[in-house]
């Protein structure tokens, strides 16, 4: 079995070969090193020779190089930052830690990883050239932001250069300090003499008037004029300039033509795939003889864009590409879906499912899409990357989830987790209405234990509805179903509102060991943390001290900050390194729980306020009295959404008369707002109010109002300020 996703990873990282049959670009080149720019701008559109320039410049560089190739795949800040900490791995001393460190959910990639990023570049012990292509299909601006972010930390001699189809906005304020140096469309156009070069590459023999021609009709396009020497090479050459459509797309047309019928075929067929190899190949062309085609193909200079040095994987130049899938619907106009689908069915059997279900989607799928991504939507949750899931969701379409309830309930549990209350309470709205009774057993079930254990977690009807749905989990999940681990936990934590803390004891550590056996990471560290409050509760330090260390094993090892469920486990190690005088410890562990209590809403009410109650009570042990009232407030507000939390509300009560019998005169700042928190990670980045108000979804009062709001906590007085301080107390980056 190929490690497909490893070994493509690698290959975007790794150094191409340098190529001496092109036009060189050195002057260029030099000119952008000598400049001392920490950004390199090369933005033209396709065929302008951009990656070309990367190649050569790769090769002529004296600094340590890092390259990254970027894919549509890479289209989220999660895998973006991952593809640049793994390009720039040898750049930092703990560099192979920070690709690990990449992950995160929400404002995590923008607050934490972005940041951590930066400051690695920043403190590179040699200067360095970091060559980064493609850049545009990373086109979402959630990715121009965590870019713009990471920039920032190029140090003094080293280079970022940027490969673009278009203008990235994200290097506005750079562009305003003069940190940039652009090379652009016109830049990179070809005359007589590159055309004469170009020619000569291709074998092509041409007068200077055709060569004339040539630089003319393409406007000096270098992928043109190469296109025309190989019509050349074709004996086209008295039909070069051509008349009644444009030049690329009649070049092209000879290119194709100048095959024979088996090499069309399997240059139009295999175009569906972004990146191809042999043994795929055969798989979508039902061949055994691919591999011979591509060193065919890449001998004869077919556009083919070498993905790895030992040339196994492979991509079409992007015009190129976009050529042969329209001669593939003109020709084959009902054959991509069958294509797409032999294609999943490679990566199946390479155990590469997530490629898979992008064929499946590409082929209209709805059979198996569902089932697979119902199995992965956790998997994918767990490593940061929500953002792939919710696509996938997107693409499918709501009555194809709905159509197949237990990626209907998968779907509920993700808003759950993200805490997105209307998103939360829509899907739970429309899982109460399917009805599975008649649906094979597997498929029922699979349903309704999910189902059953939503309701649980959302605790609308107060704990008594919470504890039997939780035992429906129980008594009907086998004990090697990772979803018997939450129904366990869950049913823990309807006893402990029920007041019986025994049995909530007992099976907070039946859960526990039940979530390590199976991976279940969000189960292990809730139940650490609720073992740890109960043992801090009967006054047992030293169980209560081994029991959020394991919490936060897991949540560190697994990179779990910004996480909604490790809000408790914050609370309560921070809870611990008081009672042991470690106040310094205690303050970076409250940080992190501020910053996670940020995805606990009234959607996981019991999780929402028990995470506050620790986090409030580690405060007050502080006299830290307005973090403890701010906490006390949001608790307030939770439970105006969610009344029935049983023994909860009498410790709430508790916390309401100690603060409200605290000093009145004592001093002090309360820490950010959730909202505040949201906002936090824009101000690292140019956008203004306005721009950072389409972002967050709300209007720009709101946004000034919390920008005053976190200057003041900060004592700040600008932007640049107040992430300064945010940095220095950990709340980004850390």
């Amino acid at each position: 079995m190929i490690d497909v996703d490893g070994t493509l990873l690698a290959g975007k990282t790794e150094l191409p070969l340098p190529r001496t049959d092109v036009v060189s670009r050195r002057s260029l080149i030099e000119s952008a090193r000598n400049s001392a720019k920490r950004v390199v701008a090369v933005t033209a559109p396709a065929g302008y020779g951009k990656s070309t320039l990367l190649a050569e410049w790769a090769s002529i560089e004296d600094r340590r190089v890092c390259w990254a190739s970027v894919d549509r795949f890479d289209d989220h800040p999660t895998a973006l930052l991952t593809l640049l900490a793994a390009a720039t791995v040898d750049v930092s001393a703990n560099g192979e830690q920070l690709v690990s460190e990449m992950r995160g959910v929400g404002a995590s990639a923008l607050g934490r990883s972005a940041p951590l990023l930066a400051r690695a570049w920043a403190t590179a012990d040699e200067p360095f050239v970091l060559l980064i292509d493609d850049v545009h299909l990373a086109a979402s601006t959630e990715c121009g932001d965590v870019l713009e972010i990471v920039l920032s930390g190029i140090p003094h001699g080293a280079q970022v250069v940027i490969v673009s189809r278009h203008d990235q906005s994200f290097l506005a304020r750079s562009r305003v300090e003069g940190a940039v140096f652009d090379i652009v469309r016109d830049d990179l156009i070809l005359d007589a003499a590159g055309a004469r070069t170009v020619f000569a590459a291709a074998h092509a023999d041409a007068p200077d008037d055709a060569l004339a021609s040539a630089v003319e009709r393409c406007e000096g396009w270098p992928a043109g004029i190469f296109l025309c020497a190989l019509a050349v090479t074709e004996g086209a050459r008295g039909r070069i300039a051509g008349d009644d459509r444009l030049v690329a797309d009649y070049l092209y047309r000879e290119c194709l033509a100048g095959l024979d019928a088996a090499a069309q075929e399997f240059l139009l067929r295999t175009a569906i795939l972004d990146q191809f190899s042999g043994p795929l190949c055969d798989a979508v062309l039902e061949t055994d003889d691919a591999q011979k085609t591509i060193h065919l193909l890449d001998s004869l200079n077919l556009f083919l864009i070498p993905l790895d040095r030992r040339r196994q994987w492979f991509r079409y130049h992007a015009l190129f590409r976009e050529f042969l899938l329209g001669e593939l619907e003109r020709v084959h106009p009902g054959m991509v879906p069958e294509l797409h689908i032999r294609a999943a069915d490679w990566y199946i059997s390479q155990d590469s499912p997530r490629r898979a279900i992008e064929h499946l989607l590409a082929a209209g799928d709805r059979d198996r899409l569902p089932m697979m991504i119902a199995q992965l939507a956790m998997p994918i949750h767990r490593s940061g990357e929500d953002a792939v899931v919710s696509r996938w969701l997107r693409d499918l379409g709501e009555e194809s989830v709905l159509a197949f309830p237990p990626l209907a309930a998968m779907a509920g549990w993700l808003a759950v987790l993200q805490g997105e209350s209307p998103a939360t309470e829509k899907w739970a709205a429309a899982l109460d209405l399917i009805d599975v009774a008649v649906a094979p057993d597997e498929i029922r079930l699979a349903f309704e234990a999910p189902r059953a254990l939503l309701r649980a977690a959302m605790c609308m009807d107060g704990p008594e509805r919470m504890l039997e749905s939780a035992q429906y989990g129980v008594a009907n999940l086998p004990v090697w179903n990772t979803w018997r681990t939450v129904a366990l936990h869950l049913q823990a934590s309807a006893l402990l509102l029920l007041g019986d803390a025994d049995a909530a004891s007992r099976d907070f550590q039946l859960a526990s060991e039940s979530a390590v056996s199976l991976g279940n990471t969000n189960t292990h560290v809730l139940s650490e943390a609720e073992l740890a409050v109960l043992a801090i509760e009967r006054g047992d330090w030293g169980a209560a001290s081994d029991h959020a260390d394991a919490a936060l094993r897991t949540a560190d090892a697994n990179r779990m900050d910004g996480y909604s469920v490790t809000a408790l486990a914050f609370g309560a190690a921070a809870r611990v390194a008081i009672h042991n005088a470690e106040t310094h410890a205690a303050a970076r562990l409250l940080t992190r729980g501020m910053r996670s209590r940020v995805h606990a809403t009234h959607v996981l009410p019991w999780l929402a306020i028990r995470a506050r109650l620790q986090l409030a009570m580690a405060y007050k042990s502080l006299d830290d009295e307005p973090a403890a009232s701010l906490l006390l407030r949001e608790i307030n507000a939770l439970l105006r959404h969610r009344p029935h939390v049983g023994t909860l509300a009498d410790q709430v009560g508790v916390l309401r008369k100690t603060v409200a019998t605290s000093s009145a005169s004592r001093q002090g700042t309360a820490p950010l707002t959730p909202a505040e928190l949201r906002l936090l990670p824009y101000l690292q980045t140019h956008l203004t109010v306005a721009e950072i108000s389409q972002r967050l979804f709300v209007s720009r009062n709101t946004v000034n109002s919390q920008l005053s709001s976190i200057y003041r906590k900060l004592s700040a007085n600008s932007r640049s300020r107040a992430v300064s301080r945010a940095l220095e107390v950990g709340l980004l980056g850390d």
